[in-house]
């Protein structure tokens, strides 16, 4: 018996030992997508420096996309659509911890406004962005059925990558003076806050809407809907549920 006991407790440390730190069991019905399709590229922007915030959210321990699995599904199937004209998904952002929703409502109302924030939101002051719909105090995303993308042109050079220390032009500017997204020009940079980032905006080039239209078009065959105002915002009707906020860890591997 002493033995059997002794087995039992050298087991369970050899499996805490191989755990990794900090790695996670996600609840039930969530996955990491990088499990259900690698190809699909991630960057994850609240778990770094690069968004409007100018730091990692509260919630964003890991760069990793994390959804409801049915909307994972769903985005293999987008990419395996897409790969056939030699373009990739990216995902910008994916489930969303509450407590990062609220570190967003803290960000814009703290009463300030760098030249780094400005970017985003050229046109407005950070505070109206709630009443003009930017900016939500509950998200959809919290529920892990919303997700935030783009196009990437597989045959296009995407190397150049974002410098926090240069001053770039703010995200309605020419693709050439923005900051970098590694990806198709849509018209503005992610998470602009402008009349130019809606979807239908009159305002951008041929080739600007026809990619758009291009990404609308294929997540809307897998049942996505675009947010009018935001070009990079689809959520699936019916994945969603209630608002979760655990954080976002490392993914076992």
């Amino acid at each position: 018996m002493r033995s059997l006991k002794w087995l039992a407790a050298v087991l369970l440390t050899a499996m805490a030992l191989a755990a990794p730190t900090g790695a996670q069991t996600l609840p039930g019905g969530f996955v990491y997508l990088r499990d259900l399709d690698p190809t699909i590229r991630q960057d994850i922007r609240y778990a770094g420096a690069n968004n409007f915030v100018g730091r990692p959210l509260e919630g964003y321990g890991a760069a990793e996309c994390v959804v409801k699995r049915d909307v994972g599904l769903r985005l293999k199937r987008v990419q395996a659509e897409l790969g056939s004209q030699n373009l990739s998904l990216k995902v910008l952002d994916c489930y969303r911890p509450e407590r990062a929703v609220h570190d967003m409502v803290v960000w814009a109302r703290n009463g300030q406004e760098t030249p780094a924030e400005r970017r985003y939101n050229p046109a407005f002051s950070k505070k109206d962005l709630f009443r003009l719909g930017y900016i939500a105090e509950h998200s959809g995303h919290s529920t892990g059925a919303a997700v935030d993308l783009t196009l990437v042109d597989l045959k296009a050079d995407n190397s150049r990558a974002f410098d926090p220390n240069k001053a770039y032009a703010d995200c309605t500017a020419p693709a050439a003076a923005r900051a970098p997204e590694a990806s198709v020009d849509m018209g503005t940079g992610y998470d602009c806050s402008d009349l130019k980032a809606h979807t239908a905006a009159r305002s951008v080039t041929k080739d600007q809407r026809r990619w758009r239209n291009l990404l609308v078009a294929a997540m809307a065959r897998q049942g996505f809907v675009n947010y009018a105002k935001e070009w990079w915002h689809f959520s699936l009707p019916g994945a969603g549920g209630p608002a979760y906020d655990f954080p976002i860890s490392p993914r076992m591997r």
